[in-house]
């Protein structure tokens, strides 16, 4: 097996196990030193902010955990080129609270070191992700608190 795909199907089994909510499981793949970006509004989503090491890790993930009940995803697209994995992931998430269901895509990109996840990169649509956590259109907020010269 090739070293793509042998990364490929341990980043589909560190997803897997995170959407059953597996946090010990998921963090088994990744090394002591993770380290994780996403590019989330943390005023939004203050929990998203930029973690190292599995400790800070677990803490985001049984965050995200305690506040939705469901974690559902589909990947279309997985591609693997030495040690990084490139993904297209379609996320769903159920709230605790009410029960919605909060979707979106993000593209995250995995870097392995010694046959673990050594970097996590996240890159999410921030502006409609926002506005399914708030439950509310955020576009008059933004042109609303603006002020443009004439």
């Amino acid at each position: 097996m090739t070293v793509e795909k042998l990364n490929r199907q341990r980043v589909v089994h560190l997803l897997e196990a995170f959407a059953r909510g597996d946090i010990v499981t998921a963090l088994s793949c990744c090394t002591e030193d993770v380290d994780f970006l996403t590019h989330a509004p943390i005023d939004v989503l203050p929990h998203m902010v930029p973690r190292h090491g599995k400790q800070e890790l677990r803490e985001l993930w049984q965050t995200i955990w305690s506040r939705y009940s469901e974690v559902r995803y589909k990947a279309p697209h997985i591609v693997a080129e030495g040690e990084v994995v490139a993904t297209y992931v379609q996320v769903y998430f159920k709230k605790r609270s009410n029960g919605r269901i909060v979707q979106f895509d993000m593209a995250v990109f995995y870097t392995f070191r010694g046959g673990l996840v050594a970097e996590i990169r996240e890159i999410t649509d921030s502006y409609d992700l926002a506005q399914q956590v708030l439950e509310r259109e955020i576009g008059p907020l933004i042109t609303g608190a603006r002020t443009f010269p004439d």
